[in-house]
């Protein structure tokens, strides 16, 4: 089922609070357990959105796509230009995590610069197929 996930930087020592002006939105699908779910990604990949935000540089708009390879066998990135290579930014280990709110997940940017977030939000981005049935 595909989620709305909303994550906003961690504390770190440039921001000791944390801070919500830098962060991503992301419609991802997710299993019972909370983690990005390979097999619903292949039947929705084209749902799979990211804006990213990031104080007064603007938004970015991208893709969640999936590589093989990587630590444990796969890749999760974000591709925020399909025609060119380089422009990704990988998530750490994201097919271990969980993405429940008040977990954390570490993402690279394009220079391979790690920043951690703090999940704040994940709702439910499609009805449930009960719900789906009584619409």
């Amino acid at each position: 089922m595909l989620y709305h996930v909303t994550l906003h930087l961690a504390r770190n020592k440039d921001f000791p609070e944390g801070s919500p002006i830098y962060g991503y939105e992301l419609t991802a699908p997710l299993d019972d357990g909370g983690r990005l779910d390979q097999e619903e990604w292949a039947r929705k990949r084209s749902l799979c959105r990211v804006r990213r935000f990031w104080g007064g540089e603007g938004e970015r708009q991208g893709i969640l796509i999936h590589r093989p390879g990587g630590s444990g066998g796969a890749t999760w990135m974000i591709d925020y230009n399909q025609g060119r290579l380089g422009d990704e930014e990988a998530g750490y280990r994201l097919n271990q995590h969980r993405f429940v709110k008040g977990e954390y997940v570490t993402i690279e940017d394009e220079d391979e610069k790690p920043y951690t977030f703090e999940i704040v939000s994940v709702r439910r981005a499609e009805p449930s197929p009960a719900e789906g049935r009584r619409l």
